[in-house]
């Protein structure tokens, strides 16, 4: 078979006959050409899309005795703290690296002697909150999940019923003491009463953190200031700040539950049980306890519990979970079907082939649990940024009230102003606003069944300004196809066919198999040949009939003296055919482009993004496909090594670049890339480099994820920007006296209120 193979040649450790198109230099032995990633050993090839299942990977990861662990932190509440836990742990002797996700309270720990470490760790975190318990991570069952939401509703009531109480106490009193009713003592009385009902726990909270050293919290903040403001006769208004503060914490708790659980039920899609099928009897059993080769009852209604293939039965999914596509797909035997997509109709029999752990639903889910935990630069700033200013705004503060208090003898004013100032300089709103942005962005992608390894693999995406794509199995579906016979000297069509799926008929290649297939679609017999040989890198010379038929390349065909005057030139894959000495025609074969290219391609046109193909295939090939798509740039007949070449120039001429590919020999280019991007239908190495992953495998997928990087990378500037401009303008009405406590304390939490409540729409936009 000819590929205009002359650059790449196989011929030694070849045992086939067939010449080989590759996109790397591994050895072949099949003789075939190949635009493929994947390895080809004896005729001994995967489905379509040629790739060989990789060795399973650890469920944690270990590089020189260390190992990445998860754990939650449950019964923390304060962003801030959430940033100076991480900062601490960081900076433990044997800690690696750790990061602290607030929206989820999941700390990753990247440690050697994780069990000897765990009592170090959570005394560490109790030092700041000693309320918070550190548990290892474990994914959590249905009764799990409903005692959680039963203890958050629980607290949640207990918390209105403490803003209540005050507020009844506030307007109450006030009244009273307004009418006359409660003299001054017993208004003070009543007033510390309800002060002491909304903010006895904060002032114990803030007590304990003074004393472990922790002094500049939300918890001391709120104490002084409205200390203070009881200290300078404004009663009703530091049980009001209090009380203020109280909501805020609610309605900032309800949000973020709210947020967190959108996400959560979105791509939960995990099953909690399965049917076996045993001896044509059904038992129920956990899903997690289901084995590879299982066979598992599927009624309509039901969500396929694990990845799998049908073995009986045939009927209509609902993929829209999975793939975001409305159109049912229908399956029937040998199907391969993916777990969280819904059955609609029919009752099917599939056979596990991966695990619980391995599954399409669990995938989506270690993304949005685990990915947030890689942080944007963006957030690293603002962590540090708030290490900063929370001391500067109270070290301002304290000027604020005794130099021009010295100066002017106005001490309650200036010590007013000073408390103000401290209520405002709470970071919780700074600290908040950037992780939950991106959280909601991994989430958003989930949605779409796009993994963003993390928040810095979605703020490195914002940034591409050009991509760079595989040709097999991702711009094209990596399935070949024959597209057309070319005969000569009268020779009908079928005929040619017929002789050349004889001699393909023990090929296990792609391309052998559809010269067979397409044969066998048009009725015609597939004979098996008196004799078959096979040359090393040529093609096969087969007897049938007593006659001699050579089926392969030009290089068989020039070996035999064969004269091709009469070859058409054709840019897809040739397989020319011989019969008795004289070419008899050439049979067309090519890949097949995704239906939805073309419209990616062109809207990351219209994102003013550069598009390249890097692929090993012919230059004839490679040109056509970019042609139909629209492709910018063309690097055809290129080695791994020379795709990583060929990504630099892309970089150094367009600036950021993406590469998105989905073979074995593609990880070398998706790590060195700005932002590697993998196929899910591809193989695993080449999902485990990638920053990000679109498992349906369509290129409609990068233009949507792009956008997504984008609104999230907008959205979390948005929040810092509200946070500042109002605590800053704040604090400038405060100096000029036009701010007070309750001014101050929306600059805390209604600040974090509203960068929720902005992080959120990320979820629910339609772009």
């Amino acid at each position: 078979m000819e590929y205009e193979q002359e650059h790449h040649h196989h011929t030694d450790d070849c045992c086939c006959g067939h010449e080989h198109e590759h996109e790397h230099d591994d050895d072949c032995c099949c003789g075939h050409d190949h635009d493929h990633d994947d390895d080809c050993c004896g005729h001994d090839h995967e489905h379509e899309h040629g790739h060989r299942a990789q060795p399973e990977q650890p469920r944690k990861h270990r590089k020189g005795g260390t190992e990445k662990r998860v754990y939650v932190l449950e019964g923390l509440d304060c962003p801030n703290c959430a940033a100076k836990i991480e900062q601490k742990i960081r900076e433990m002797p044997e800690v690696e690296d750790a990061s602290l996700v607030y929206p989820t309270r999941q700390l990753q720990v990247t440690a050697a002697g994780q069990d000897e470490l765990l009592p170090a760790i959570t005394a560490l975190v109790q030092s700041v909150e000693p309320e918070v318990q550190v548990i290892p991570y474990s994914r959590p069952d249905a009764d799990s999940r409903r005692a959680a939401a039963e203890a958050d509703k629980r607290e949640m009531r207990q918390n209105i019923a403490v803003i209540l109480t005050g507020a009844v106490i506030l307007i109450g009193g006030s009244l009273l003491h307004h009418g006359g009713v409660l003299s001054d003592t017993v208004f003070l009385i009543v007033m510390l009463c309800g002060y002491l009902i909304c903010g006895g726990e904060v002032i114990w909270e803030a007590f304990q953190n003074i004393c472990r050293g922790q002094v500049f919290d939300e918890n001391f903040l709120m104490s002084v200031a409205t200390i203070g403001a009881f200290a300078t006769g404004e009663y009703p208004e530091a049980l009001g700040v209090m009380l203020f503060y109280r909501v805020g914490e609610l309605f900032e708790q309800i949000a973020t539950e709210r947020s967190r659980s959108q996400i959560m039920d979105a791509v939960d899609l995990r099953p909690e049980v399965v049917n076996l099928v045993r001896e044509d009897a059904i038992q129920v059993l956990p899903a997690e306890n289901a084995a590879v080769g299982d066979i598992l009852l599927v009624r309509p209604g039901d969500r396929i519990p694990l990845d799998g293939v049908v073995i009986e039965g045939d009927s209509f999914l609902d993929t829209s979970a999975i793939t975001g596509e409305p159109v049912p797909v229908r399956v029937s035997v040998d199907s391969p079907v993916t777990s969280g997509c819904v059955n609609q109709n029919g009752v099917l029999k599939i056979r596990v082939e991966k695990p619980l752990e391995d599954s399409m639903v669990s995938r989506i889910m270690d993304a949005v649990e685990n990915a947030a935990a890689s942080k944007p630069t963006i957030d690293k700033f603002i962590t540090r940024f708030c290490r900063v200013y929370t001391p500067f705004v109270c070290a301002l503060a304290l000027f604020t009230a005794i130099v021009p208090s010295l100066v002017t003898g106005n001490w309650d004013y200036w010590v007013y102003t000073a408390l103000t100032f401290l209520v405002i300089s709470c970071p919780c709103a700074l600290v908040l606003s950037v992780p939950l942005a991106f959280f909601c962005g991994i989430g958003k992608g989930s949605k779409y069944n796009i993994l963003f390894k993390g928040g810095a693999a979605l703020e490195s995406l914002c940034n591409i300004r050009a991509i760079a794509l595989d040709k097999t199995g991702t711009i094209t579906k990596g399935s070949f196809q024959v597209q057309r016979c070319a005969v000569v000297n009268g020779m009908a069509e079928d005929e040619l066919l017929t002789l050349a799926a004889a001699c393909e008929s023990a090929s296990s290649h792609p391309i052998g198999q559809s010269i067979v297939f397409t044969a066998r679609e048009r009725g015609l017999a597939v004979r098996t040949p008196e004799v078959l040989e096979e040359t090393a890198g040529s093609g096969i010379r087969a007897m049938l009939d007593g006659r001699e038929v050579l089926c392969g390349n030009r290089r068989l065909m020039a070996a035999h003296g064969i004269d091709l005057s009469a070859a058409p030139a054709e840019t897809g894959t040739e397989v020319l055919i011989a019969i008795d000495g004289v070419y008899a025609g050439t049979i067309i074969i090519d890949d097949e482009v995704k239906s939805d290219a073309k419209e990616a391609v062109e809207q990351l046109h219209a994102m003013g993004v550069t598009t390249a193909m890097l692929t090993g295939d012919a230059q004839a090939s490679a040109d056509r496909v970019a042609r139909e798509v629209g492709i910018d740039q063309v690097h055809a007949k290129l080695l791994p090594e020379q795709k990583f070449d060929a990504l630099r120039s892309i970089r150094e001429e367009s600036g950021s670049v993406m590469f998105v590919g989905d073979g074995i020999n593609d990880a070398p280019v998706l790590a060195g890339a700005d932002v590697g991007a993998a196929m899910g239908t591809g193989a695993d190495a080449a999902i485990e480099a990638a920053d990000v992953v679109f498992m349906t495998g369509e290129l409609s997928a990068i233009p949507r994820a792009i956008r997504i990087a984008r609104d999230t990378n907008r959205i979390a500037r948005q929040n810092v920007v509200i946070a500042l401009v109002i605590k800053f303008g704040i604090m400038a009405l405060g100096l000029l006296g036009h701010a007070n406590m309750w001014t101050a304390v929306f600059a805390d939490t209604g600040v974090s209120m509203i960068c929720i409540l902005n992080s959120i729409r990320i979820l629910y936009s339609r772009r």
